[in-house]
């Protein structure tokens, strides 16, 4: 074990279990939107809904628990790897607030309720507008999305650079 090895903190248990837990939210939500596509059961988009509202709200409640949380120093790494870091973390969080909105304000707009696992809904809390519908879904489907994927690529490679490459055991950090 080398001398960072030894010094890494990790983030505090919350943290971690937000991380994570945000990280399945985003999987199963996307698993219910390509179960939906293929097997075309309305079933599987209601789902799709109740999990993103439900990552919304873990989100929010993430960003909380990340104003309030010690965070763990920084790494050696070079000042642009530093502000890489941050800026791609800001636009994941935002990204992943950005999207379930951009959805929920699709359904509404589109006339909509939204069921949150049978257990309430989401009413429709606006004037139903077909063009802001569209709108929305596009933010949602043709923009939020593939930059979700891009910066969820940019953080898992830049967490694998760093562990295997620079072997700076970053990864022990979050686990």
């Amino acid at each position: 074990m080398n001398d960072i090895d030894a010094n890494v903190s990790k983030w505090s248990i919350a943290s971690r279990l937000f991380h994570w837990i945000s990280a399945v939210l985003l999987l199963v939500t996307w698993l219910m939107m390509l179960l939906y596509q293929n097997l075309n059961d309305n079933l599987y988009i209601g789902l799709h809904k109740a999990f993103g509202i439900s990552l919304l709200c873990w989100m929010i409640a993430r960003v909380i628990n990340r104003v309030f949380t010690k965070v763990p120093p920084a790494l050696p790494m070079p000042k642009w790897q530093l502000l890489m870091s941050k800026l791609s973390h800001f636009a994941l969080y935002a990204l992943l607030i950005a999207m379930p909105l951009a959805g929920l304000l699709m359904s509404v707009y589109g006339g909509r309720r939204v069921d949150i696992f049978g257990l309430f809904q989401i009413p429709v809390f606006v004037t139903p507008d077909r063009g802001l519908a569209r709108y929305y879904n596009d933010l949602h489907v043709d923009i939020i999305w593939p930059m979700i994927i891009a910066f969820t690529v940019l953080h898992v490679g830049a967490a694998l650079y760093h562990q295997f490459v620079k072997k700076d055991n970053l990864i022990a950090r979050i686990k």
